[in-house]
């Protein structure tokens, strides 16, 4: 097994795309409950352009291997594992260790991948999907004949968001700029210009009484637009601070104002609920509750694949040496879709 050699991406500090080291080396172990996935398929998300400037608000410490997700065979397992699990095709959400050729994760972290999908396919829907999954179904619970606004419907979250609401019979609004708006209008979404001066404006313009959810990874100053857009009822969930990308300063205080805005109007009798959604919530305090619930989703996720309702959008494929590449790809915002690393 260890033939092979194990192949790493380490993010040495806040550096350029191009300052990212690989690493070579022995292929690790498993230790009990453990199990090795041999990586068929990673991504570069957000979170990683956010740790790569060290505005990641809980990342751990450089030197570190950055990956949020992966989707792998399951080449060695330690005691106590089920052996029926060698072989498998299987996708985990890890945070970071991602970007590399071998991961370990404990076996009960792993979801399966159904026979038939594409590795690259099912990576683009792992933490975009279940991120998308539990916003809309756990969060907001939208229903059929809905209204939704979806901030950057073309992104890595918000084109599986768009998808998976309207499998659940709702009407979206999506904001991108308008070179995606005609793909936004195949997938029956109501596009709106983000770069326009009063997006608001126009999104109230198509939903007069207020919508039923908002879905906003912008955060900052716009959020209060948000809020104010829904009808009684209704649900924000907002799910970053993308506007504070590159501002300088504390990364956790973009974050702390969100929480207290939140807490805020929650407080408030209003008929509204606002959340701040945070896909490893609940994971310290109930592991095994949260576990179950990621199988789940991601189960859900991949069965709406297969019946064509969410599309797989890979912006390109590169390979894990090319990461550099890869990383200026996604942070060009030129791409649709989710750039995908290949060992």
């Amino acid at each position: 097994m260890n033939a092979e050699g194990l192949v790493e991406v380490v993010l040495p500090g806040t550096v350029e795309p191009e300052g990212l080291e690989i690493r070579h080396g022995a292929v690790p172990a498993p230790g009990r409950g453990q199990v090795v996935i041999r990586m068929e398929a990673t991504g570069v998300s957000f979170a990683e352009q956010q740790m790569r400037r060290g505005r990641y608000y809980d990342q751990p410490p450089f030197p570190f291997v950055p990956g949020y997700d992966l989707v792998g065979t399951v080449q060695a397992a330690g005691e106590g594992v089920e052996p029926d699990l060698l072989g498998t095709r299987v996708a985990a959400l890890v945070k970071v260790g991602g970007w590399a050729s071998h991961v370990v994760v404990d076996a009960a972290d792993t979801v399966r991948v159904p026979d038939g999908i594409d590795p690259a396919e099912a990576e683009t829907l792992v933490v975009n999907g279940v991120t998308a999954w539990q916003m809309l179904h756990r969060k907001a619970r939208v229903r059929a004949g809905g209204t939704v606004v979806v901030y950057g419907a073309n992104g890595g979250v918000g084109s599986v968001l768009v998808q998976l609401a309207r499998a659940a019979g709702a009407t979206v609004i999506g904001t991108a700029s308008t070179r995606h708006h005609d793909a936004l209008r195949e997938k029956g979404v109501l596009p709106v210009d983000y770069r326009a001066a009063d997006v608001a404006a126009r999104i109230r313009a198509l939903a007069p009484d207020g919508v039923d959810a908002v879905f906003d990874h912008v955060g900052g100053r716009g959020i209060v637009d948000s809020w104010r857009l829904l009808a009684p009822g209704g649900t924000l969930v907002s799910y970053g601070t993308a506007s504070t990308r590159d501002d300088q300063g504390s990364k956790q205080w973009p974050v702390l104002k969100l929480l207290g805005r939140v807490w805020l109007w929650n407080a408030l009798p209003n008929r509204r609920r606002a959340y701040f959604f945070n896909v490893w919530a609940g994971r310290a305090l109930a592991r095994n509750r949260f576990r179950a619930r990621l199988r789940a989703d991601l189960t859900q996720v991949f069965a709406a694949l297969q019946r064509g309702e969410v599309s797989a959008q890979i912006a390109a494929r590169l390979p894990l040496t090319r990461v550099a590449d890869a990383l200026r790809l996604a942070e060009s915002g030129t791409v649709a879709g989710k750039v995908v690393l290949n060992p």
